[in-house]
């Protein structure tokens, strides 16, 4: 998942099996070119797993004009906003008691709470505001 720390907006996500920078190359252009953001001085804040510093993934950074930015090594908790995302996620009413029977019921459900997420969690680090709310503020210009 790809969050937006300003309106806290899911910006980009997938489920998928494995972990691969080509993949998260993928994630990361796309969700830049939905949110129309490349060339525009973007941070992307990550852990430091080979997905995120593996070659196709840094040079698909420089490509879109994204500044990538790490964790401290060793570091578990160096990312607060990713860390409550997924404490919203586990801590759901709908999150699952089993593991999921296929990839698509997983996405499917992933799907499902990022829809809630952005159009009806109200974040109490932004005032209570909903991400698609601020988010369309923010694009009207108000």
């Amino acid at each position: 998942m790809i969050t937006d720390i300003y309106s806290r907006k899911i910006v980009g996500w997938e489920v998928h099996d494995r972990q691969s920078d080509v993949l998260s190359s993928s994630l990361v252009k796309r969700a830049c070119l939905s949110e129309g953001v490349s060339g525009k001085d973007i941070v992307l804040h990550s852990d430091n797993g080979s997905p995120m510093k593996g070659a196709t993934m840094l040079v698909t950074l420089q490509n879109l004009g994204v500044i990538p930015s790490f964790s401290r090594p060793s570091v578990s908790n160096d990312n607060p906003y990713s860390k409550s995302l997924f404490k919203t996620l586990k801590y759901s009413p709908i999150y699952p008691s089993k593991p999921f029977d296929t990839i698509e019921i997983a996405r499917e459900w992933v799907l499902t709470f990022v829809r809630w997420y952005n159009s009806h969690h109200h974040h109490s680090g932004i005032k209570f505001v909903i991400p698609h709310i601020l988010c369309n503020c923010q694009q009207s210009g108000k």
